[in-house]
């Protein structure tokens, strides 16, 4: 694995700061079913690190001090950790919005027979992976059988109501694109997936969030052994638009990793770049309760061209029309 980090900390991307938090998002661990190219966790099956139910709590605290609206749970498959189900009991018991960032394929896994139906059940939010509408792209960038597994679990969703008009039970999609370019418009990608998915296979869903791959981790390291890297950040750089800087998730997010450190986004988490609020090298979330976070400077990097190339990419998909 090639690290990108020294290539992307000498960065004259703008200075930015935080707004008020509306979102925590926690990684509760590496751990996946899948190994997919462009994944900038570098997760899969052999992946150890899972949030312990004692950092989960440190967690709940925080959402309970804070008052912050959403509660966005990610991995790895968040699923695997072994009190993702508590975390998400608790938090929906504090009134709190909880989004789960699924691959799909974890709700055939041994195991997780009961997931969907838990989902719908405590009305969590999915936000699923799907980076493609056509199986032939789908299995080569995360594995041979994933499209028609995930086309099988969306039916799933859609059966206990996701998606329905009417349910209040939100399903959205996630677009990558396969390689070193940008994602294309986001309103015309989703007509396409809206078209081809119902009309191919009855699967319905309520948006399509666009992301860019980000040079970090397996996908970075990729660019690096193929000699893209360059070519791909110039791309980024060359598409850079000041309008997106004013949107990008950073500003109203926060990200916490398996051991409870805190991070200004999921990418810096995989590069290692805690953020700075306490003064100290690394602040856990615990030690942020009652403290005001507005004004403090976000850290940045050359990856957070990725952010702002283009239409603007984001956990909620592009920022810019």
């Amino acid at each position: 694995m090639h690290a990108t980090l020294p290539l992307l900390e000498h960065t004259r991307f703008p200075s930015i700061r935080r707004r008020r938090l509306e979102v925590l998002q926690v990684n509760v661990g590496y751990r996946c079913n899948q190994t997919c190219l462009h994944c900038h966790v570098n997760a899969g099956p052999a992946r150890k690190e899972a949030m312990s139910e004692e950092v989960m709590e440190a967690v709940l605290a925080f959402l309970r001090g804070s008052g912050v609206p959403t509660l966005d749970i990610t991995g790895g498959a968040p699923e695997l950790n072994p009190h993702f189900r508590r975390l998400v009991r608790e938090a929906r018991r504090l009134d709190r919005n909880v989004i789960d960032r699924c691959n799909l394929t974890i709700l055939e896994q041994p195991g997780q027979e009961d997931l969907a139906a838990f989902l719908a059940e405590q009305r969590v939010e999915v936000v699923a992976s799907l980076p493609c509408y056509l199986e032939e792209n789908v299995d080569r960038q995360r594995g041979d059988g994933v499209f028609q597994s995930s086309v099988r679990a969306l039916r799933r969703l859609n059966a206990l109501g996701y998606a329905q008009p009417g349910s209040g039970l939100a399903l959205h999609l996630v677009y990558n694109p396969q390689g070193a370019s940008l994602p294309p418009p986001q309103a015309k990608l989703e007509q396409d997936y809206r078209r081809h998915l119902s009309d191919g296979y009855g699967v319905q869903f309520n948006r399509l969030y666009t992301l860019a791959n980000m040079p970090i981790q397996r996908f970075g390291s990729t660019l690096v052994s193929k000699g893209q890297f360059g070519a791909y950040m110039r791309l980024l750089e060359d598409n850079y638009r000041d309008e997106n800087l004013d949107a990008v998730m950073c500003r109203s997010l926060l990200s916490v990793d398996w051991q409870g450190f805190v991070y200004d986004c999921d990418f810096n988490q995989m590069l290692a770049l805690p953020a700075q609020l306490s003064g100290r090298p690394r602040t856990r979330l615990q030690d942020l309760i009652g403290c005001a976070l507005e004004g403090n400077p976000i850290v940045v990097a050359d990856h957070c061209f990725g952010c702002t190339a283009g239409q603007g990419s984001s956990c909620g998909g592009a920022l810019a029309p």
